[in-house]
């Protein structure tokens, strides 16, 4: 046989050294049990000292389909959207599909890229929850034909598929539980307002306030520029530094709720007894915290999946019906909001 060849090797390279044609090393890949033992050998044979691998690419671009979908999210190192990518990639899995999972970091630049990237590689379909509040970029690959569905995000498209949370319901959820255990007046840690979901957390917040009879004022806004601890602890300090000091605090996300208690202890100030915390999504960390950390859950994985379920029916070339599908989130009371409210002093 001869040796390996320093270009990419291909399907040619194989069939001449195993001495066949390019139609018996063919069979032998897609249809062995079609080609005779020794033949299958010397085929095989010559695969393995070339090093070939078969072009996905080309195949793909034979065959008319991707068997690769695309995943964007906001922020990897925030573990609600590693459930989704879990949840994702389980059905794909079941398909037989795989999922190439990008990080737009909330950069509208870097998730216009990865959209390139996906409609180059021709890849069967987009999973994508958006960093781009304009829409430029959704309506880039709308144009470019490939079929997509938003995640964590409400489409205002009929056309376009979507699976999302109810953040208005999630952000009274938050605010009546406080309510509820005395506090009447209480922060709201933020994050980007570029982002519908804190936008809509917000206005979920501000509804439960207006139903127990007070006005927008009692609500105290730290705003953030990031959804992560570091910014967390950043409007903890600037919490403890308020004159008159909330005794409870909503966060747009667990791990901005996950640095206000870092703040607070390292303050001194106890959590429940002199401040009361509720995040969002309950990430595994949440009830692994120092002071278990009650929090709004999303259904992260169920998410995932639901997305991935819808994009492989409109792929599949069956009929199919665009549809939004919003899940109900859950909150899930634990010891960092139990006590009722004491003075600041």
């Amino acid at each position: 046989m001869s040796r390996p060849v320093s270009r990419p090797v291909g399907i040619k390279d194989v069939a001449r050294a195993a001495g066949v044609s390019v139609g018996t090393v063919s069979n032998v890949i897609n249809r062995p049990a079609g080609v005779g033992a020794e033949t299958r050998s010397r085929v095989l044979s010559a695969i393995e000292q070339l090093g070939y691998v078969r072009s996905e690419s080309a195949r793909h671009l034979r065959a008319g389909q991707s068997r690769v979908v695309g995943l964007v999210v906001l922020d990897m190192g925030n573990p609600f959207f590693v459930d989704v990518a879990r949840g994702a990639e389980r059905t794909a899995r079941d398909k037989g599909l795989g999922v190439m999972v990008c990080n737009s970091a909330r950069s509208r630049s870097d998730e216009a890229d990865y959209l390139s990237l996906f409609a180059e590689q021709r890849v069967r379909g987009v999973l994508l929850a958006p960093a781009d509040a304009g829409g430029r970029n959704i309506e880039t690959l709308r144009r470019s034909g490939i079929p997509f569905v938003l995640v964590d995000r409400v489409g205002d498209d009929p056309e376009t598929c979507s699976v999302s949370v109810d953040d208005v319901l999630g952000g009274a959820l938050a605010v009546r539980h406080l309510l509820e255990a005395g506090h009447e007046s209480i922060a709201y840690v933020s994050g980007p307002k570029t982002l519908s979901q804190v936008r809509d957390r917000r206005t979920g917040a501000l509804n439960a306030l207006r139903e127990a009879g007070h006005t927008p004022a009692a609500l105290r806004e730290l705003t953030t520029e990031r959804l992560d601890v570091a910014a967390g602890r950043d409007a903890g300090a600037r919490l403890l530094g308020l004159a008159h000091r909330p005794t409870a605090v909503f966060c747009a996300n667990d791990l901005l709720a996950l640095g206000v208690l870092q703040a607070m202890y390292s303050a001194g100030v106890r959590v429940p007894e002199d401040i009361a915390i509720v995040g969002y999504d309950d990430i595994a960390f949440a009830a692994a915290a120092a002071v278990p950390l009650t929090s709004v859950r999303q259904p992260a994985v169920a998410m995932g999946t639901l997305a991935a379920e819808l994009l492989i029916e409109e792929t599949e070339g069956a009929p199919h019906e665009h549809r939004g599908v919003i899940l109900q989130p859950e909150l899930v009371v634990r010891r960092s909001s139990l006590t009722s409210p004491t003075r600041w002093t």
